[in-house]
């Protein structure tokens, strides 16, 4: 045996390295396949080139596919590359092209970009996502051009129906819009011209600019007929030799003026009716029919689809109200492709609703919830009889119009009739109720008319036409609430109460005739008294009793009695008035002291100040007439007092004759009470004494009466009780000054009251406008504005109204408008009742009457508007002035 060791041919094998191994890191004497797919993996990242992962791959491929997976991805993603790359280049230069284009056609922009997407281009890359970005932008543009361009389509529209509407009024009312609507007319004219001259004009659809052209050709045709037709108009106005305009209102509104009578056209459209063979009734149409129906549909269409082209399609139109009656003759026997194809042109003319045949069904099925719903309704909801019944027909119409060109759908049908016929036993109850309540009112009103032919036959002979009169009122009103019943009814009830009314009102009537016919006669018995020379009033007096026992005895209607009155008073009023006047005439003249002199001049002096509207001359005169008035009074009581203590002085005794003349002079006082409010303490007890003692007898033992001269215990003045002081007036005035100094210083009142509201009415004025320019200088000073607004108050609202608006004053209007007491809009009638019942929960708050200036701070702080303005100034109209 050797001792040679054996060597493993794999081994060998294995020791020799592979030629990529150096290349790949050594993945291909990796032990494990895990280990092969790290290395491989970290290989990668190096970026080797597509030789190398080729021929790498062809190694690795044979030995561990797993591996070589990586690798293959990687290869893939090469190639997807390049073939990215490939078709971004082509459908860049696509782009490109495009973008050169002119005009730029917005519908291959959209297509490019579906259509590359679709070919796997990368848009989200460069520079597919910039050429992107560049076809939304234009087709935004163009897009917004065609957007506007109908827009400006249906303002002409508008604009041509402004002048159709002005044409069917009056050329002056014509006249005075003139102005504004050629403004309008220019800047639509403008902003057409901006929209042909935009850089993207020529790349919008190739129907707009037809539209634009032919709104604006029709606009202008309109506009100029109008102001010819209007100058013609005016022309005609000025001379009535010039013709008359072609406008036909205008034209009868110059032969108006001119005295001329208005031409009216009468032409009476007299067209043959056509005869129709009657056909044999059968449910498949014939080939005629089909025929006619494709015919009159193709015309109609043809119609409308040139009007929309020319751009003179509108709602209603003459050539959609064709193609509408085109469609309920011929539309259930056309086709669908007709059908859809009418559809589109409607709603190109402007109809939204286009022809709802596809969709006949659909509002079929809208109707029948519709009626079933008349009676599903939420508890409280519930719908009345005569309601339903207006529904039912409303929904009934509805049904024959979806049924218009349309095929029957007999299974909707049926479950439409029978939720109509269920909701129609709620109305036929209601009909039911209706004609017992009809029968019941019908048995009231039958009595009350038998009644009332029962009262007549008893009353018949009674004189008591107040009583009379008061019955024959219940009767009527008793009518009046016997209940609802219909019109045909009605006119059968009513002659028959008005018969029997007739009848009761007979003695009435006839005592009421007699007594007019007396008190006219008493009324020419007045006149001729109070015409006569001498009034003997012991005549009026008996009249005036005659007048008023005829009054209390037949009673009239109380306005005609009341003219009867006045014109009974009319006569004797003058009468007595000229009477005064003949005795104020013939009364001597009275002689005027010194006093009266200066009282006339004093009042003479107030009259000039009233007439100078100066408050402070005014309140200057009136001062001085009471000082003319109590300095006089004053120097007469010194005058009599001195004379008094002159008297005491010379004379030894005094006399009681004195003493009755003083007591004569002034009203006895019997009694007077004292202040027994509560917590009010009385100056002095009472002296206790045994029953029928003086009060104001001495207090001592020896207690006297005392002096005659020393005043009373008991005096006006002094403490038994506090009794009134009569303030001397001094001696009476004559009637000439007395009624001058009254006359005087009522004038003068009256001017203070009007020259007082006036400064309110400037000061509030002041306020608004400081408010409306935000400028707190032009506030009115707190003297202005009142007592009431204090100097804080005053501060608050300066600030308010210098700084910037702010805030609501939804609730602090409310709060004003409550405590002014003033009515609130209609509109926020709600929100002051949740505000009041709010107050009422908050018992511990300020009241509005409190903090009314606080509340007016926060309105001056928030937005002026015009309907706060007015509120506001309501309401402190009646605040300041409180």
């Amino acid at each position: 045996m050797s001792d040679a060791p054996e060597v493993n041919p794999a081994s060998a094998k294995n020791s020799e390295q592979h030629p990529l191994d150096a290349l790949t890191g050594g993945a291909f004497s990796a032990e494990t396949s895990g280990d092969r797919a790290a290395r491989i993996r970290d290989w990668l990242t190096t970026q080797p080139s597509v030789e190398q992962l080729q021929e790498v791959h062809k190694e690795l491929s044979a030995r561990d596919k797993s591996a070589a997976r990586a690798v293959r991805e990687r290869l893939d993603e090469i190639r997807r590359t390049e073939n990215q790359e490939k078709i971004s280049v082509e459908w860049a230069e696509k782009a490109q092209a495009l973008l050169a284009a002119t005009p730029f056609d917005a519908a291959a922009a959209v297509a490019w970009q579906r259509d590359a997407a679709k070919a796997g281009a990368a848009l989200s890359r460069e520079p597919l996502s910039q050429f992107k970005a560049q076809f939304a932008e234009r087709v935004k543009a163009v897009e917004d051009l065609q957007h506007r361009t109908q827009v400006q389509r249906e303002v002409a529209l508008l604009l041509a129906q402004r002048i159709e509407v002005l044409s069917t009024k009056s050329w002056r009312d014509a006249k005075a819009v003139l102005e504004a609507l050629g403004s309008d007319v220019g800047r639509w004219q403008e902003q057409a011209k901006e929209l042909t001259s935009d850089a993207a004009w020529g790349s919008v659809d190739s129907r707009f600019p037809p539209q634009l052209e032919a709104a604006s050709a029709q606009l202008a045709l309109v506009w100029d007929a109008f102001q010819s037709a209007l100058t013609q108009t005016e022309a005609a106005a000025a001379d009535e030799s010039a013709p008359l305009p072609t406008v036909p209102v205008w034209a009868d509104e110059i032969r108006v003026g001119r005295g001329l009578p208005p031409e009216t056209a009468q032409a009476d459209a007299a067209r043959p009716a056509q005869a129709r063979a009657a056909a044999p009734k059968s449910n498949k149409p014939s080939q005629e029919q089909v025929d006619a129906a494709k015919a009159a549909l193709s015309q109609a269409l043809e119609a409308l689809k040139a009007e929309t082209a020319a751009g003179n399609s509108k709602a209603g139109s003459a050539a959609v109200q064709a193609m509408r009656a085109a469609i309920k003759s011929h539309g259930r026997f056309v086709d669908g492709a007709l059908v859809t194809e009418v559809h589109e042109a409607l709603v190109a003319a402007g109809e939204a609703d286009g022809w709802q045949r596809q969709n006949a069904d659909k509002l079929r099925e809208e109707l029948v919830a519709k009626a079933e719903a008349l009676l599903n309704r939420p508890d409280g909801q519930a719908l009345g009889g005569r309601k339903i019944q207006e529904t039912l027909r409303a929904l009934r119409e509805q049904w024959k119009q979806a049924d218009q060109g349309a095929a029957a759908n007999h299974a909707l049908w049926k479950k439409f009739d029978e939720a109509c016929n269920a909701a129609y036993k709620v109305v036929e109850a209601w009909h039911d109720k209706l004609r017992q309540d009809t029968t019941q009112s019908k048995s009231q009103r039958l009595a009350l008319v038998e009644e009332i032919k029962a009262w007549a036959a008893e009353h018949a002979s009674s004189k008591d036409w107040k009583g009379m009169g008061r019955a024959l009122r219940q009767f009527a009103e008793r009518w009046r609430e016997s209940g609802h019943i219909g019109e045909k009814l009605f006119a059968e009830l009513q002659p028959l109460f008005k018969q029997a009314m007739s009848a009761a009102e007979a003695p009435l009537h006839t005592a009421q005739k007699a007594s007019l016919q007396r008190r006219n006669a008493m009324i020419d018995e007045a006149a001729a008294l109070g015409s006569a020379p001498s009034l003997r009033i012991d005549a009026v007096k008996e009249l005036q009793q005659r007048w008023q026992a005829e009054a209390q005895g037949v009673p009239l209607d109380r306005k005609h009695e009341q003219k009867l009155w006045d014109a009974f008073r009319k006569p004797l009023d003058e009468a007595f008035n000229r009477k005064g006047a003949e005795r104020g005439a013939r009364a001597p003249a009275v002689e005027l002291s010194e006093h009266d002199r200066r009282v006339l001049e004093a009042s003479k002096a107030v009259e000039a100040a009233n007439a100078s509207g100066d408050a402070q001359q005014i309140r200057t005169a009136m001062a001085e007439l009471e000082s003319v008035l109590k300095g006089q009074a004053a120097a007469k009581a010194e005058e009599i007092k001195a004379q008094a203590q002159a008297d005491q002085a010379s004379e030894a005794t005094e006399t009681e004759a004195p003493e009755a003349v003083v007591a004569k002079s002034a009203r006895p006082i019997v009694a007077v009470r004292g202040d027994d409010r509560p917590g009010m303490k009385k100056e002095a007890a009472a002296p206790a004494g045994r029953p029928g003692d003086r009060k104001d007898a001495g207090r001592g033992r020896d207690g006297a009466r005392g002096d005659r001269g020393a005043p009373r215990d008991g005096d006006r003045d002094g403490a038994r009780g506090g009794r009134f002081v009569r303030e001397d007036r001094g001696p009476r005035l004559a009637d000439p000054a007395f009624r001058a100094q009254r006359e005087a210083m009522e004038h003068a009142q009256e001017a203070l009251r009007k020259l007082a509201a006036q400064a309110h009415g400037e000061a509030l004025s002041q306020l608004m406008t400081a408010w409306e320019k935000r400028d707190a200088e032009q506030l009115p000073s707190a003297q202005q504005l009142g007592g009431r607004v204090t100097v804080p108050v005053r501060a608050a609202w300066s600030s308010a109204i210098a700084a910037t608006p702010k805030g609501d004053a939804a609730q602090a209007l409310l709060r004003l408008e409550m405590a002014a007491d003033v009515p609130t809009p209609a509109d926020q009638l709600q929100a002051r009742r949740a505000l009041q019942l709010q107050l009422l929960t908050r018992r511990n708050d300020p009241s509005p009457q409190e903090t009314w200036g606080q509340d007016a701070a926060q309105v001056l702080a928030s937005t002026r508007e015009e309907a706060t303005a007015r509120r506001l100034q309501n309401a402190l109209k009646h605040l300041l002035r409180k």
